[in-house]
């Protein structure tokens, strides 16, 4: 009789785990079927697999599970009704909205107790030296590998393009010099660097603060230091609040998507995205593993704690909406709070993984769509500027293709094909943002292992 019910639990979980697994097999039959004409089976189809994977969904609490299930949802509501799920995109708007307020209050609060609170005033510097400079490896190896697979794949050549328009050209933003974008890094009204969402003028005004207020006598610092230190409690709580909405934020912003672009528009340039991912898969095999490995972080462990973050991030195609939860996430896994607190945030100017791989692809493909053919040496100036020039667009939309636009004369390619990759942009937004997101969480746990801060006693971590 004990046996049996030790069984029990195990049973159910195998059970629930072939409801999900023949659930995604059957909705990829269906999305094939579509493809193929088969409009009716494929509704069908994707309808019954939705039906199963929703009842393997009821069994588990995990928000990630919850997530997909929603993005499930989310592209058949923008296949079958794509005139409502345009209707929905609000509902991912006002799930944003609501990040954005979380932020600010987060950072200024969590980083300035972890500066203040536990005598990391030494300490800071050291880290900020170790994290730029893992930065700048980690992006130039990815900036190597998005060149190397576009060389390799060819998606740009034999590619008809339509002439840029004069809307199109309006529409781009120019980028800062290096001396302006040092200069923009401080905020001078930290209410407008606030309002604006400048997340790293938060960061640089919070890194300040606290080491002006880790000065101070104790007794002076610790009236306020208490405040704060009920801040940033208070701003985690309201971030689990908030996040009770992210399932429903992806599957609306899926089902926008998918309705205002349909699928044939999405395959349109199929062979850009499917070498962006297979891409993406290299770098996290030959980079991001061989860094845990290095350092001793045990990988399942992590790949839990960044799961739900990771999928925030790939259906909102924004990393703002995952910072609080890929905080909340890191901290859980034993980073230090004063870590995480200046690591992430940094991260998201100066460590975009994605964003790396993703701009380097870009500049091939529109080079061999031009019919250009670049020499290695032409490639190599090219990574060079592209290197320097990302670092100047944090936060900004569609930032890879401002890079491009911005800085395509430098680089020696001609705009118009540019603006073919409006098309796809938000399919290779959806893996670049969810890279950045992993990208920056590892980061923490890598400075904090080199710091001797990661705890040993790493806390479990609901899957």
């Amino acid at each position: 009789m004990p046996s049996q019910i030790e069984k029990t639990p195990g049973s159910k979980t195998r059970f629930f785990s072939i409801l999900a697994l023949t659930g995604i097999a059957l909705w990829l039959g269906g999305v094939a079927a579509g493809l193929l004409g088969h409009a009716a089976p494929g509704i069908v189809l994707r309808s019954i697999a939705i039906l199963l994977f929703a009842m393997a969904a009821v069994s588990r609490s995990s928000l990630m599970v919850w997530t997909f299930l929603a993005m499930l949802a989310g592209v058949e509501l923008g296949l079958d009704a794509p005139h409502f799920a345009v209707q929905t995109h609000f509902l991912g708007d006002l799930f944003l909205r609501l990040i954005r307020m979380i932020v600010a209050p987060l950072l200024f609060a969590s980083i300035t107790t972890g500066i203040a609170a536990h005598g990391q005033l030494r300490s800071i510097g050291r880290v900020a030296v170790k994290a730029l400079v893992y930065f700048e490896v980690v992006t130039t190896l990815g900036l190597i590998i998005g060149t190397v697979a576009m060389n390799i794949s060819g998606a740009g050549w034999g590619i008809i393009f339509p002439p840029a328009t004069a809307d199109a050209v309006s529409a781009v933003q120019t980028l800062h010099t290096w001396q302006q974008t040092i200069v923009n890094l401080f905020p001078e009204n930290i209410a407008q660097a606030v309002a604006q969402n400048q997340i790293l003028q938060v960061a640089i005004f919070s890194v300040l603060f606290g080491a002006a207020l880790a000065m101070l006598s104790v007794e002076k610092r610790a009236p306020l230091l208490s405040v704060l230190q009920s801040l940033a409690d208070t701003m985690f709580q309201l971030t689990r609040i908030v996040m009770y909405l992210a399932p429903l934020a992806a599957g609306t912003a899926l089902a926008y998507t998918v309705a205002s672009m349909g699928f044939a528009a999405l395959l349109s340039l199929g062979k850009l995205v499917l070498t962006y991912y297979a891409a993406l898969a290299v770098f996290s095999l030959g980079v991001l593993v061989p860094i845990l490995l290095v350092f001793r972080i045990p990988i399942r462990k992590f790949i839990s704690a960044v799961g739900e973050p990771a999928a925030i991030g790939f259906a909102t195609t924004t990393s703002e909406a995952a910072l609080p939860l890929a905080m909340e996430r890191m901290e859980e896994f034993g980073v230090p709070r004063w870590i995480v607190s200046f690591v992430i945030p940094t991260g998201y100017s100066f460590n975009m993984d994605g964003s790396s791989v993703y701009l380097s692809m870009a500049a091939i493909f529109v080079a061999q769509a031009a019919g250009i053919h670049l020499s290695i040496g032409q490639q190599i100036a090219m990574l060079g500027t592209l290197l320097i020039a990302s670092k100047g667009v944090a936060g900004v939309p569609r930032a890879v293709l401002v890079v491009l636009l911005a800085t395509a004369s430098a680089i020696h390619i001609p705009t118009a094909p540019i603006l073919l990759i409006l098309g796809i942009d938000t399919l290779m937004d959806m893996g670049r943002t969810m890279m950045n997101v992993v990208g920056n969480c590892m980061a923490s746990a890598v400075i904090a292992r080199s710091e001797g801060a990661l705890s040993d006693g790493l806390e479990t971590i609901s899957a």
